[in-house]
């Protein structure tokens, strides 16, 4: 395995950063993680943008353009000979010494980008299902780490999935300091009750997958609404799926207990499903 390190491909074992790096001491960078479908980077544009917000919000001045950077992708999937995976992408602040003032960091950010494979849930629970509860842990508020932030600081959801694994659980429904539902630990997440495509807009991740299954959507002409959604929205919804880069799109068949719908994914679910292997063939850069 080759990593691009700071413009260098570098073997796996000497893909290394200086303990002093800030995203190393304090999760003080930003991120991304990208699917790559039979040599086509599926929605590379919408995944550099939105690092580059997050890295703008951060104030951390990246070296390379997005151009520099989409290349920086290709050229990393094009030296581990894959056609098929996952990518990802992380910029840190850079080297500074230990204490919190990002001044101190000195040099440019470090750039990262590691391509491999990544399995989020067991196979079987996209054909059947998978069941989720709600967890304590309350997702980030908007004006502490915002969580449209996708930065390196993801102990919110860390501590989200450990009470979902304590509990018997992969996944888990957060909800947002109002008490409304916001996303998934690591999903975004979509109701279908009376003809209409329901998902929270706010508390959560702007998702790449989940604005692609919105787009399918309006094409396909089902009503779609993006508001406040309460967890009873979600128990008495005909169908409930969960959407991200890594995920796709799985179904949720069961919240809390509670059965959604007849227990089995929906049509709708299901077309989603098929609408969004479709557009992974045509909606990217090929390499």
């Amino acid at each position: 395995m080759k990593i691009y390190l700071n413009g260098e491909f570098v073997d796996k074992a000497n893909a290394k950063v200086s303990v002093f790096d800030h995203g190393f001491l304090y999760g003080d960078g930003g991120f991304e993680g990208i699917r790559s479908y039979n040599n086509l980077v599926f929605k590379l544009k919408e995944h550099i943008d939105r690092l580059y917000e997050t890295l703008h919000t951060m104030m951390i001045d990246v070296s390379l353009t997005k151009k520099q950077m989409e290349k920086a992708v290709v050229d990393t999937l094009k030296q581990n000979k894959i056609s098929n995976g996952y990518i990802r992408v992380i910029v840190t602040r850079g080297v500074g010494d230990l204490g919190l003032d990002p001044k101190k960091c000195h040099g440019k950010p470090s750039i990262i980008i590691i391509s491999d494979n990544i399995t989020l849930y067991p196979k079987e629970l996209y054909n059947k299902g998978m069941e989720i509860i709600t967890v304590p842990t309350v997702r980030n508020h908007p004006e502490a780490v915002n969580p449209m932030l996708k930065s390196m600081n993801y102990l919110n959801n860390i501590m989200a999935k450990i009470e979902a694994n304590n509990s018997g659980y992969c996944e888990a429904i957060m909800l947002d300091h109002q008490g409304y539902v916001a996303e998934c630990t690591g999903d975004n997440i979509f109701t279908f009750k009376n003809g209409v495509l329901s998902t929270p807009s706010q508390g959560r991740l702007k998702g790449i997958t989940r604005q692609v299954v919105l787009d399918l959507a309006k094409k396909n002409k089902i009503p779609v609404q993006e508001g406040l959604m309460t967890r009873h929205e979600v128990y008495i919804a005909d169908e409930c799926f969960l959407t991200g880069t890594a995920a796709e799109i799985i179904p949720v068949v069961k919240v809390d207990g509670r059965r959604i719908g007849d227990g089995k994914p929906g049509s709708i679910t299901k077309k989603m499903l098929k609408m969004f292997k479709e557009a992974t063939t045509k909606d990217g850069v090929k390499y």
